[in-house]
């Protein structure tokens, strides 16, 4: 017994050690996703509309490649750049701060064109008449607005290059140009060409407009040439880097934008860090205080748990070099699941332990019957949520994934603590004689109440309020979601001193958006967040610094979503729910073989979601991706909750159904788990309540949603799921 007690401390000793070094230091091991360390995520569409089928084929493949380079080119650390369907390119530039110049940089399609210009002045007269002769396009030089008449086909294209750099004309002005060098046969054409047309003016064209179009003075057989048009520095480097990694095949748009700003990454770090360590904090104040030594053993457990979680994200690229280890907004929230569990876990356990000491049995025994008969209630729980999670990163998209990754390496965690940690812990100090009792206090003592009895009463306020929070729901229309799934635009500035709405309405009036929504933070009123349905934000921005002059503006983010992206973005996570419901009474029915308690608890899922949904639509919160993080949140707690009574409803029938109805074995489950079910609620609730006052406004309806989902999920387990199940059984006993 003693040498099996050392190979599990060794075992738990080797985890962490290992834990340890993959989650230090954080900085280096663990990364942070963009919504967290700042930076641009773009989705960008390839449009075919005016390709051939043979050259539809490859062009996302060919334009990722084009934009890999430039990026390349730009000097972005750690960019990632996938390919998303058919024609969408995903990218992720960690840090950017020059929003404008990236999307120049990345969106210009390049197109490097040489044409001649004619010398019939009567058909450039023509062309301004508006009769513009076959085989010619009139355009405007950049420059001076110069009418030109030009040759439709390009006698050279930028297929033909090498290389382009930034250079510095001879005047005293010493603007910057970009050269240009052809690759040996584009020289040999480039020479040709001024041979044969000296005298003549030839166009130099970027994506359809004329930049410069200087005279043949001479043959030009080097095979260089510069493009001139009054480029900033800036201009010209980013002008040379997209000639350099090639034109893109076909023009792109964006679909889908997310720039978060450094600072903000920051604010969303500390406050989530400060709202996790207060909501710890009081955790461990209640176990300790609650249960003694026995909290004690489980906050230890739980710290554990925590540097699992974070040395799990620190492995997960070395043993799934397919699966993103970045720790996202929704990642946080798998964590803060996870650790639910591991709370419900622990109180379970010691719950269990606490029943078995009541009997008269040893301590020794009470802590080997307890740990076994809690077993199978956490594995069951733990197995759904895992499921459920499986199912998610299946089917969800980039944040719901994340958020099924950290949940999955959490869960995996708060098993092995609470089973195999705590009880190691205990087991070691009753060998070494330190533990001779196990004191716990208690606050709610055996109850019998009929819960059955009052079951048509929370049915119909169930029904109630669920029917108001639909009706305001569906009242709100497409201003119900937020711009994830309605598409828009969203721009959050931060000022250097609070601005009133009426002025911020003032600006947006003049620019013809009199109906843009407007949001203001009490907590911080330097901070005003704007809704509109185009792109607008860099006229915004403009318009802005020029109405408040002596204001330091800062774009904390800005958040765009197409229609296309929206319906996307809607119809993933509603499968991603859909498929983890599903997955759930699957196992619920298989395991605990009644389709009816599969049922009831998918129904209880369906009644705590749409609860909060009408709280969300009732409060004026929108829903988003975060949103329907929050609402994965709750199901795993709910039916988390829900499985526990099950597997005492499974005991009790195993045990008295010769001596107690169906009724009376039900209530007695209800009743024997109702102190572990107020406990857990309690205890989480800490946590979820420090992140509604402290996680900051990007964590705000998160925070709330889940709030109202978890008093939601111990209302139904109580009182939806029970009695539920009890008039299918009934039902199907009479049939």
């Amino acid at each position: 017994m003693k040498k099996r007690l050392l190979y599990k401390i060794i075992l738990i000793l080797g985890i962490l050690g290992i834990c340890v070094y993959f989650a230090f230091p954080l900085n280096k091991r663990i990364n942070l996703g963009l919504d967290l360390k700042g930076g641009m995520h773009l989705v960008l569409k390839v449009d075919t509309t005016h390709l051939s089928d043979e050259a539809k084929k490859d062009v996302a493949d060919r334009a990722l490649e084009v934009i890999r380079n430039r990026i390349d080119e730009f000097g972005v650390r750690e960019p990632s750049i996938q390919k998303q369907g058919i024609d969408e390119i995903v990218i992720q530039l960690p840090g950017i701060t020059d929003r404008e110049r990236a999307i120049e940089l990345i969106g210009k399609t390049a197109l490097l064109e040489f044409k001649l210009l004619t010398t019939d002045k009567e058909k450039l007269s023509q062309a301004l008449a508006g009769n513009v002769p076959e085989g010619y396009e009139l355009k405007y030089s950049q420059e001076d607005k110069e009418p030109l008449l030009l040759e439709k086909q390009a006698v050279l294209t930028g297929d033909a290059l090498k290389d382009a750099s930034v250079r510095f004309n001879q005047s005293e002005f010493n603007e910057p140009l970009v050269g240009i060098e052809f690759n040996p046969e584009g020289a040999k054409q480039f020479a040709e060409i001024t041979v044969n047309n000296i005298g003549r003016r030839l166009a130099i064209l970027l994506d359809g407009k004329v930049q410069s179009a200087p005279r043949i003075k001479e043959a030009i057989p080097s095979g260089q040439a510069v493009i001139q048009g009054r480029f900033t520095i800036e201009q010209a480097q980013d002008l040379a880097i997209v000639l350099r990694a090639g034109a893109l095949p076909a023009p792109m748009y964006i679909e889908e934008e997310r720039t978060v700003g450094p600072s903000l990454g920051r604010d969303s770090i500390s406050k989530g860090v400060k709202a996790t360590i207060i909501g710890s904090i009081l955790v461990f104040i209640f176990m300790i205080s609650y249960y003694l030594l026995a909290g004690l053993v489980s906050v230890v457990a739980l710290l554990f748990n925590l540097i699992m979680i974070l040395g799990g994200l620190g492995m997960l690229p070395i043993l799934f070099p397919g699966i993103s280890a970045t720790l996202t907004l929704p990642g946080i929230a798998g964590i803060i699941l996870s650790l639910g569990m591991a709370v419900d876990a622990n109180v379970l356990i010691n719950e269990r332990i606490r029943e078995e000491l009541a009997t008269g049995r040893s301590l020794r025994t009470a802590i080997t019957n307890g740990y076994s008969k809690a077993f199978r209630a956490i594995f069951d729980s733990n197995f759904t949520t895992l499921i459920a999670a499986f199912l998610l990163f299946q089917f969800g998209t980039g944040p719901i994934r994340g958020f099924a990754v950290t949940l999955t390496i959490g869960l995996l965690a708060s098993m092995f603590t609470a089973i195999v940690v705590t009880r190691t812990i205990l087991e070691a100090l009753l060998n070494l004689g330190v533990l001779k009792s196990l004191p716990m206090l208690r606050l709610i003592g055996q109850t019998k109440i009929d819960f059955i009895a009052k079951r048509k009463i929370f049915y119909a306020l169930s029904l109630i309020v669920i029917a108001v929070g639909l009706t305001a729901f569906f009242m709100k229309g497409r201003d119900a979601y937020g711009i994830d799934f309605a598409g828009g635009q969203l721009q959050e500035y931060s000022f250097k001193d609070a601005v009133s709405i009426e002025d911020t309405r003032a600006v947006l009036r003049g620019m013809g958006e009199g109906d843009a929504s407007i949001q203001q933070f009490k907590e911080n009123p330097r901070v005003v967040l704007i809704r509109t349905a185009m792109d607008k934000s860099d006229t915004i921005t403009n318009k802005l610094k020029e109405r408040f002059p002596g204001q330091k503006i800062e774009i904390l983010r800005i958040e765009k979503v197409g229609p296309v992206a929206g319906k996307h973005l809607k119809t993933k996570a509603l499968k991603a729910i859909i498929w983890s419901l599903a997955g759930i009474l699957l196992y619920v029915g298989l395991r605990f073989k009644h389709l009816s308690f599969a049922l009831a608890g998918v129904i209880a899922l369906f009644h705590d979601v749409l609860v909060t949904l009408g709280f969300l639509a009732i409060t004026g919160r929108q829903i988003d991706i975060l949103s329907i993080t929050a609402f994965l949140t709750i199901a795993g707690y709910s039916i988390n909750d829900t499985i526990v009574i099950y597997d005492r409803v499974r005991e009790n029938t195993r045990l008295l159904q010769h001596k107690m109805k169906l009724r009376e074995l039900i209530n007695l489950s209800v009743n024997q788990t109702l102190s572990r079910t107020f406990l857990t609620s309690v205890v989480t609730l800490l946590v979820v309540v420090s992140i509604l006052f402290y996680g900051g406004q990007v964590l705000s309806n998160f925070a709330f949603a889940l709030f109202v989902g978890f008093i939601c999920g111990t209302y139904s387990t109580i009182y939806i799921v029970s009695p539920l199940v009890l008039a299918w059984e009934t039902r199907k006993s009479h049939s």
